[in-house]
């Protein structure tokens, strides 16, 4: 099968410099994509001297946005995304591949804690993690790993759900488990980025991940947000009536407005869960 590496670039000629001509050394006949986002240093000239081939952005779009455009412009069977600022080792692309000829349609690099961006960004990562999991059911170890590896017609069914932002690992992840298409990880290193320092702005962009988490939470899994939020009301409301009529020996009207907004809740939850069954029910092949 033949494979298309993407790297979306924003003022990375320093990393590209470095990482280009490692992995045509390694991979002679992969496809190299690099998607120029915008940059305003020499990124574009460089990808061109290493021979790769070049989408240039007439302006920032954001991350998910470049994804987006290298794998439309992508001939591979196999997409393999991975950064520009050399953090990412290419001699880590054949144990993802391994896991797609054992089945799986996506694999991802998974970091460890020494390869998060410090310890704030290694809490806000974990917390994300756990949330997703607890979303899709299943086992998620790296949730925001730019690093992957995946069949390109099982990823772009999901382009149109992509955010232009820094989340897209966020939403196709969650995506992939929620269409029954099976994600491996696979433990890598991170070494440190070359060039300008991460663009990644760690409250906005965290605060954006976790909207991203429960924007994709109600598209596939509504129930599991819904569901507890009725609960809430439900107990809430059932706690204060009983406190009343201990107290008043009344039932008032906030329990009435308590257990009304639980079954409004669950309703909703629940019309939604239905509507998303609909959304699956087409067999995408």
């Amino acid at each position: 099968m033949t494979l298309s590496i993407i790297l979306p670039a924003k003022n990375e000629a320093v990393g590209l410099a470095k990482v280009l001509p490692e992995l045509r050394q390694r991979y002679p006949q992969a496809e190299l994509i690099v998607v120029d986002d915008g940059s305003s240093d020499d990124t574009a000239a460089v990808a061109m001297r290493h021979g790769a081939k070049v989408l240039a952005n007439p302006y920032s779009m954001g991350n998910g946005a470049a994804i987006k455009r290298g794998a439309r412009a992508a001939s591979g069977d196999i997409l393999v995304f991975m950064d520009a600022d050399g953090q990412h080792d290419s001699a880590d692309i054949p144990k993802l591949l391994t896991k797609l000829d054992e089945g799986y349609d996506m694999a991802v690099g998974a970091r460890d804690w020494s390869g998060q961006a410090g310890v704030g960004r290694g809490v806000a990562n974990t917390l994300y993690n756990w949330l997703a999991s607890r979303m899709t059911g299943h086992q998620i170890q790296d949730l925001t790993s730019g690093f992957r590896a995946v069949r390109a017609n099982r990823f772009r069914e999901f382009l149109h759900l992509l955010p232009n932002g820094f989340s897209y690992p966020t939403t196709c992840t969650m995506a992939f488990f929620r269409s029954a298409y099976p994600v491996a990880y696979v433990p890598v290193a991170v070494a440190q980025r070359e060039g300008t320092s991460s663009h990644i702005r760690p409250l906005k962009d965290g605060i954006r991940f976790l909207l991203i988490i429960f924007k994709i939470a109600t598209l596939y899994s509504p129930l599991k947000l819904f569901l507890p939020t009725s609960a809430v009301f439900f107990l809430t409301g059932l706690g204060y009536y009983a406190w009343t009529f201990a107290t008043q020996n009344r039932f008032t009207n906030m329990s009435v407005l308590l257990f009304s907004a639980a079954v409004i809740v669950f309703l909703i939850g629940l019309i939604s869960e239905q509507i998303t069954a609909l959304t699956y029910k087409r067999d995408k092949g």
